[in-house]
């Protein structure tokens, strides 16, 4: 099969996506039909992709001097196009149901949707030209998505996000120039595709470019505050916000930057990756302490994610196999758990119509189903045994101690206090919500009770994910350790 093939689950959701708008379908059960099977069909896609094409790239299009348009599944882009295709079908069934009793549901679907088919444009370049190009749609049609509901803070919360994405954009364009220039037209090589003839330092100042450009997305600090701000946006939208689209295509695009481009025999104990390398550190630890004084319950779980996108970067930044290894299995872990938990948010936030952290006493008697996944989510995200987090936290602490020196040790440190951290501003919401202190609990009296079974089916699902990955992880780590050795 040609890998053109792979144009079929990127413009599918696009196009029909975007045939939204105009179909205006009359009502939400036609076009919750609709959205969902053009999210199932591109599924099916993606996995008919993963099992039958060969690593081949094609060249749908050429600028010039090495720029063009070029696709390959290879098994990075496997990894990251599975994770997006599992998810997205389930965050739509919640979606039908929490978008319910807003206006403008065909404008938000039709984006939400398209957003699908830009995402897996990233997972699936071939190059540096490609991934950028899907790189700035991305931040265009998630754009209306974030300030969907049109209000001030929603219209601020939007301005803001255009502005840092776009702004890091224009950064990493130096990158995606230098290596296309000075490397086999950016080609994606596991090891790097670098040659012969460039100036070192200009080449370490371009991977800083791309770093801290492409690293907007992955919400490095001190380039993270969109990401907390793009609370205001509905829960389906921050759910993959925060867990899979923007911030890990940010993760994902650092990926191919540093390990399949500039290749990290060039970046290893260089100045530009030992900065790297701290700043993913100060920010993992940062983001862990804000956590643990936001009030907003959305907001603080988005610091969470601020934080656990650092834990992906510093793997990556170890510059080694077993660091590329940390950082993939926790892009794809920290996905579920994450999303698992501003699921669990958004139905506590949708069913009481209160947003705090201080608002959730007593809650737990009420929903019990929501608080008790939450509650798996949040003992996976501090890395406890028998779920996920454990296990994408242990590689991550492995390959720290691997590396040998204060900059692994400084890592190693960093994940203890921010796990410590992380069981505070997690669980003690779930101590809230199921040990209310006598005489204090907000819903003793009300009549509030689970969210509908569409939104319960997703947070069921992924926190069964959680576990089975945390007790059988064995074919997630051999799959990720034949990417990491280039076996696909």
């Amino acid at each position: 099969m040609s890998p053109l093939f792979l144009l079929l689950p990127i413009l599918i959701p696009v196009i029909g996506g975007f045939l939204l708008i105009p179909l205006k379908p009359k009502t939400s059960r036609v076009r919750n039909i609709y959205s969902e099977c053009v999210v199932v069909l591109t599924s099916i896609l993606v996995w008919v992709a993963i099992f039958t094409l060969d690593r081949e790239s094609v060249e749908l299009y050429s600028f010039t001097r090495g720029f063009s348009i070029d696709f390959m599944l290879d098994g990075a882009g496997m990894l990251f196009a599975g994770m997006v295709s599992l998810m997205w079908p389930l965050v739509m069934l919640y979606a039908f149901d929490y978008m319910e009793n807003t206006g403008r549901k065909n404008v938000f679907f039709a984006f939400y949707i398209m957003t699908y088919g830009i995402t897996l444009g990233i997972a699936f370049a071939s190059n540096m030209t490609t991934m950028y190009t899907f790189f700035e749609m991305l931040t265009l049609v998630t754009i209306p998505l974030v300030s969907y509901y049109e209000s001030r803070e929603s219209r601020y919360a939007g301005r803001k996000y255009a502005a840092f994405c776009i702004g890091g954009a224009s950064l990493g364009f130096f990158a995606v120039i230098m290596t296309t220039l000075y490397g086999k037209g950016g080609n994606f090589i596991l090891g790097g595709s670098l040659i012969e003839g460039f100036d070192p330092v200009l080449m370490q100042l371009a991977f800083l470019f791309g770093f801290f450009g492409f690293g907007v997305k992955a919400a490095v600090v001190p380039l993270h505050d969109w990401l907390p701000t793009a609370s205001v946006a509905p829960t389906p939208v921050t759910a993959l916000l925060h867990a899979v689209a923007v911030v890990n295509s940010g993760v994902f695009a650092i990926v191919r930057l540093t390990y399949y481009t500039f290749g990290t025999e060039f970046l290893d104990h260089s100045p530009a990756g030992d900065l790297a390398l701290y700043v993913s550190i100060f920010s993992l630890l940062f983001s862990a302490w804000m956590a643990l004084g936001e009030g907003h319950f959305k907001r603080r779980l988005a610091y969470s994610t601020v934080s656990n996108l650092s834990y992906m970067l510093m793997g990556l930044m170890l510059m080694s196999s077993a660091g590329l290894e940390a950082g993939l299995l926790h892009m794809l872990f920290h996905g579920i758990i994450k999303m698992s938990l501003f699921l669990c948010a958004g139905a506590f936030m949708h069913v009481t119509g209160k947003e705090y952290v201080k608002d959730t006493v007593g809650v737990g008697r009420k929903m019990p189903v929501t608080f008790a996944f939450y509650t798996m989510g949040g003992i996976s995200l501090t890395g406890v045994p028998l779920f996920c987090g454990f296990v994408s936290k242990w590689k991550l602490l492995s390959a720290a101690f691997e590396r040998g020196d204060i900059g692994g040790y400084a890592g190693i440190l960093a994940l203890l206090i921010s796990a410590l951290l992380c069981a505070i501003y997690t669980l003690g919401i779930s101590m809230r919500a199921f040990f209310a202190p006598k005489g204090e609990d907000l819903y003793e009296r009300s009549d509030i009770k689970e969210a509908h079974a569409l939104m319960q089916i997703p947070i069921i699902v992924f926190g069964i994910i959680n576990v089975v990955l945390g007790i059988y992880p064995a074919p997630i780590l051999k799959f990720v350790e034949k990417i990491v050795v280039g076996l696909i």
